[in-house]
């Protein structure tokens, strides 16, 4: 079966946040009801822009792979479906998180890809990539204060927001994320 898009954008290559930024501005050019075709091969990207497109109104219709390419569709909305992009308000410095790391009752959740954890991670971090945080809320304890890491605080943010949906308390988003990250670090290769 073959899907018509109504423009390809070529995310090949790029990384987060790269992808969803040139699809926030593709989608933009696009009349409602027309379908963007997104190819990209961070393997983040599934998660990424399922959550964008959720948070925005927009209609992700699904993917398919072609060798190392994901290639999305989305449906732009009409303008009464679109909801306003809006951050997670409560956010962390990554220096104050460094501050923060030998308390008790905390949690480190690293949402980035299974290789971007194994690289370099903080110490203790746990690791749920965003495309399955939903299935694995029951692996957190709501009642710790969560603090939601990712590269740039992108995908963090939409897990943040996750997370204080379902009704976890204490959440907070690092920003700017493993990108700048200045403190501990350990390895899994």
């Amino acid at each position: 079966m073959s899907i018509k898009a109504d423009k390809v954008l070529d995310c090949q290559g790029l990384s987060c946040p790269m992808p969803i930024v040139r699809t926030k501005k593709a989608i933009e050019e696009l009349q409602p009801g027309q379908v963007l075709e997104i190819q990209a091969t961070d393997r983040g990207s599934l998660a990424d822009l399922q959550g964008w497109a959720k948070s925005t109104g927009h209609h992700y219709l699904g993917n398919k792979e072609e060798g190392d390419v994901l290639i999305h569709y989305v449906r732009k909305a009409d303008p009464g479906e679109v909801k306003p992009e809006t951050k997670f308000p409560h956010v962390i410095p990554n220096e104050e998180l460094a501050q923060k790391l030998n308390q008790e009752n905390i949690t480190v959740l690293d949402v980035r890809e299974p290789a971007e954890y194994a690289f370099g991670h903080i110490p203790g971090a746990r690791s749920i990539p965003l495309g399955e945080l939903e299935d694995r809320l029951q692996e957190l304890n709501p009642e710790e204060t969560i603090y939601v890491v990712c590269r740039t605080g992108n995908r963090s943010d939409m897990a943040a927001k996750i997370l204080a949906d379902k009704g976890f308390k204490q959440v907070f988003n690092v920003v700017p994320g493993m990108s700048e990250w200045n403190g501990p670090t350990e390895k899994e290769i």
